[in-house]
């Protein structure tokens, strides 16, 4: 995002926090570009048969976003941050749904488009994550920020290490640590 969109942008954040539900109209077209890169991000490491698309991803987190009573963003970093994250909650909403439509329970309607069902494998996966995540966060909640920017915010190390104010370094070994202990928590969860 070019250095000039930053200021509007924050400016637009607090117009926004202060009630200014017109700042919106403009805050959209400011944000929408990299919300889709943080979609497109997650998106782009799942398994090649994954049928969201990003622009749904993007069009249902920005509905969650302007649904919040007080929207407080000190900046823009904390609006992609909770937008990542709310876009975690998009796909393990969705992954729900589909577990349970596959076992005839009732499907949650998610405003999604026309998407195929993903696998059981996918869903099962990403529920895991999603259990393994919240468990971790519990521990280490950086650690688990960290894989939520990561992997489902599709941010680099360089923009995880800017919004959580510290190295790219530090970010890659938590990422490394966090990513180690996942595995072990899920693999012992499937046992």
């Amino acid at each position: 995002m070019p250095g000039g969109h930053q200021g509007d942008l924050t400016q637009l954040l607090a117009q926004w926090g202060q009630g200014d539900r017109g700042a919106l109209d403009s805050l959209m077209p400011i944000v929408y570009a990299e919300l889709r890169k943080i979609a497109e991000g997650y998106l782009r490491r799942e398994r090649s048969g994954h049928t969201l698309q990003p622009t749904a991803l993007v069009n249902e987190a920005w509905l969650r976003l302007i649904r919040q009573d007080q929207p407080n963003f000190e900046n823009r970093k904390r609006f992609f941050a909770l937008s990542a994250q709310m876009m975690r909650q998009i796909l393990v909403d969705y992954a729900r749904g589909v577990k349970a439509g596959k076992r005839g329970g009732g499907v949650t309607h998610l405003t999604l488009g026309s998407v195929a069902v993903a696998t059981a494998s996918d869903v099962d996966q990403l529920l895991a994550l999603d259990r393994a995540l919240d468990e971790l966060g519990r521990c280490s909640p950086r650690q688990a920020r960290i894989i939520e920017l990561r992997h489902f915010g599709g941010l680099n190390l360089e923009e995880v290490a800017e919004l959580l104010e510290v190295s790219a370094a530090t970010v890659s070994r938590e990422q490394r640590a966090a990513e180690a202990w996942l595995s072990r928590a899920i693999s012992s969860a499937e046992e």
